[in-house]
């Protein structure tokens, strides 16, 4: 029995085959059409359909590196079911590394987006017509904004028991509790329906080969216990897992120097980092209000009062 049609941008996609898509967001001012890769591959055997998405921040490149190796690596290719792969979504500011959208939108706060709206709500509204209600699950790649370093984790609803099992499978050092955020992508999926890991590890513009691993193994992890591909998950990390957070902030301007690495457990007044004037005249140490977990920190080297630091967990 042959399985049932499955059309993603208006074309339908053959059973046990790669086909890549493109989605055509606009022209550049020289008239050339700029356009997003959509790498399908489809099994033979009917399945649910996993959707790998980098770069919603065009500045964001761990998460591109993550599926471009998935793919190299020919881990997209499912024995059921279909995978399919978008490495950078947000292709204008990929080109010249920024966060933003041309427009200068977040495009991750214009989802489901608008027909008719700026050009990220045009890009938000033809993902959320024409490839978001074909997937079942969705594994979204991201990273610290500006200097924020976050060790790697995955964020999620804790009330929600498949989220949280798929979570657990993914096996990331940290899972951490995180609301949805009105008119994100992920609150978005939400709506539709459809179950959503979203991964930050790492900073914007960097490279980070621990972050990648993490990244590649955790998503493998996943798409073996879907039944997508064959092998066996490696379960090598115990998660810790936040459930409360807050930031600590600078209380005053200067350099900034860190003493602790991210990811530490530290005890209540251990020294976290120190922040100094350029003089030799001035210099404050931060200490830690409580016992608490470093999941992310701010490591610009020049800070201003009231700046967020180190992103800490509150522990019960």
């Amino acid at each position: 029995m042959s399985n049932k049609p499955l059309i993603i941008l208006g074309q339908n996609i053959p059973e046990g085959k790669r086909t890549v898509l493109d989605i055509e967001v606009a022209k550049l001012h020289t008239r050339t059409t700029v356009k997003v890769p959509v790498i399908i591959e489809r099994s033979k055997i009917e399945g649910p359909v996993i959707l790998l998405l980098a770069g919603v921040h065009g500045d964001e490149i761990n998460g591109v590196s993550i599926i471009r190796e998935i793919i190299d690596q020919k881990l997209n290719v499912p024995k059921k079911g279909t995978i399919i792969c978008i490495p950078v979504f947000n292709i204008f500011g990929y080109l010249i590394q920024t966060r933003e959208f041309p427009d200068g939108r977040d495009l991750n706060r214009m989802f489901p987006g608008t027909l008719n709206g700026s050009l990220a709500s045009q890009f938000a509204h033809q993902f959320t017509q024409e490839i978001a209600p074909f997937v079942d699950y969705v594994i979204d790649y991201h990273t610290g904004g500006g200097e924020r370093d976050n060790i790697t984790q995955i964020r999620l609803d804790s009330v929600e028991e498949k989220t949280l099992e798929l979570a657990n499978v993914f096996n990331p050092p940290f899972v951490v509790h995180s609301s949805y955020i009105a008119k994100s992508l992920r609150e978005s999926l939400k709506k539709m329906g459809k179950t959503v890991l979203l991964f930050e590890g790492g900073k914007s513009k960097n490279l980070d080969p621990v972050v990648i691993h993490h990244g590649i193994r955790g998503t493998k992890n996943v798409l073996i216990h879907l039944g997508f591909i064959d092998g066996e998950v490696s379960l090598a990390l115990k998660p810790t897992f936040i459930k409360k957070a807050k930031w600590l902030r600078s209380n005053h301007s200067g350099m900034f120097k860190i003493l602790v690495e991210n990811g530490t457990h530290v005890k209540k007044k251990d020294i976290l980092g120190v922040i100094q004037d350029p003089f030799g005249e001035f210099k404050k140490n931060i200490y830690a209000p409580f016992d608490c977990h470093i999941f992310c920190i701010n490591k610009t080297p020049i800070v201003n009062k009231g700046e967020a630091l180190f992103h800490v967990s509150i522990e019960e």
